[in-house]
């Protein structure tokens, strides 16, 4: 239903948002705004209340309650504080729903999306959040069931919010990526279906994040954006092809390969021998990846893929920034059981911080509270040296028993073993 008759809020300082050399939010709201649709009073109004909010350097939003029936989540509640200057917007609420792991979408899905929040909403959508949800933007009270009805029509469900497992990610990983080293949506799909309550029914200290990136180039920033991240790996030698590394060189030159391949290699793990031919110190690379995504066509992930579990990572609340902690330096994903196992470790970790996290604390944190030790004892995890939270800061530190205690750690994974045999 067509709808013009509303007085356009003048926006100047919004205005100049349009002004650089790079698109603008304010140029969608306004299409949005003028397009004549049922939503177009509404994300008027908005407009007006964001100018407000710039003329005041305030914000004038509150929270509130509101969700869909039988669910405790899901819905991020907005109401005006200003509703008595633009009333068409005093409720714009936010529908957080669960996108297809990996991301793929047909177009007659998208388009049935947009038919929907054309109906019930304000036409905004954000593909995707943060927590990689589908952000349906700009919703009234009384259409947060109807448009949650219509949505779970076309098999979608509300994703996480408040203290609750929340919605996880995954890179488009093995369907369209050469350096996945694991299935990321088998995996994905395991953990949220095995734990979906958790994600409805918030009754967690605070908010739990997945992320599951195929490779170490950790496409969705796992590592410092998730409290259980999984990120693919290898563990024998890089697969290096000489023929195509020949070919490279022929075609961008030697002192480019060197320059942006051998020299870019943070361990110098990387030598261009005379005859073209690339030269790889195994036990000195890191997988920064620089190299295998330059030189994608000669230079691959290895036969031994894997993965390692970091746990804790966060952005800033109580102790600022953290990334995320090895826990698990190498795990393999191949197996049903494999996966099941991962699964099984996953809620141990969630039940340890259910039950020993402070309020409003991240693992990372609650981690950080009571010493990394208690938490790997509390989950039944052996020390490693691959736990490393950062690099040692000082200098002056014994490094000359660092061999004997390899030598303890290696006799008793092998005692372990020999028990399980």
């Amino acid at each position: 239903m067509a709808n013009n008759d509303f007085k356009v809020h003048p926006t100047p300082k919004l205005d100049e948002l349009e002004k650089g050399p790079w698109p603008s939010f304010v140029t969608g709201l306004k299409r949005l705004r003028d397009a004549g649709k049922r939503y177009s009073p509404m994300i008027n109004d908005l407009l007006g209340q964001l100018e407000h909010s710039y003329e005041e350097r305030l914000g004038f939003w509150k929270g509130g309650t509101i969700t869909v029936v039988g669910y405790g989540g899901g819905v991020i509640p907005r109401f005006s504080e200003v509703a008595d200057k633009f009333p068409a917007s005093s409720e714009f609420h936010t529908l957080r729903i669960i996108p297809p792991a990996g991301y793929h979408y047909t177009t007659d899905i998208i388009r049935k999306m947009c038919d929907i929040w054309e109906e019930y909403g304000s036409g905004l959508i954000a593909f995707h959040g943060q927590s990689g949800d589908i952000m349906f933007q700009g919703c009234s009270s009384d259409n947060v069931q109807p448009a949650f009805d219509a949505l779970n029509e076309l098999g979608f469900d509300l994703g996480g919010a408040g203290p609750a497992l929340r919605t996880s990610m995954n890179c488009v990983g093995h369907a369209r990526c050469e350096m996945s080293c694991y299935d990321e949506i088998k995996a994905h799909r395991m953990i949220i279906n095995e734990y979906l309550d958790e994600m409805h029914r918030p009754a967690l200290p605070y908010k739990f994040k997945f992320k599951f990136s195929g490779c170490p180039n950790d496409c969705v920033n796992a590592i410092h954006r998730a409290d259980f991240a999984v990120i693919g790996t290898w563990r024998d030698d890089m697969k290096v092809d000489q023929e195509k590394v020949k070919e490279y060189v022929e075609e961008l030159g030697r002192d480019y390969i060197i320059e942006h391949v051998i020299n870019m290699c943070p361990t110098r793990a990387l030598k261009l021998n005379d005859d073209d031919t690339l030269a790889v110190d195994n036990k000195a690379c890191v997988r920064c990846m620089h190299c295998l995504n330059v030189m994608n066509r000669a230079l691959k992930p290895g036969d031994d893929k894997g993965a390692v579990i970091l746990i804790g990572g966060k952005r800033t609340l109580k102790i600022g920034d953290l990334m995320g902690t090895v826990i698990k330096p190498f795990i393999k994903l191949e197996t049903d059981e494999d996966f099941e196992a991962l699964v099984e470790f996953a809620g141990e970790v969630i039940d340890f911080f259910a039950e020993n996290a402070l309020e409003h604390e991240r693992i990372g944190e609650t981690i950080d509270r009571i010493g990394l030790p208690a938490f790997l004892e509390a989950i039944g995890v052996d020390p490693d040296p691959n736990m490393v939270l950062h690099p040692r800061q000082v200098s002056f530190v014994r490094t000359d028993d660092f061999q004997a205690e390899m030598e303890r750690m290696r006799a008793k994974k092998a005692a372990k073993k020999e028990a399980a045999e």
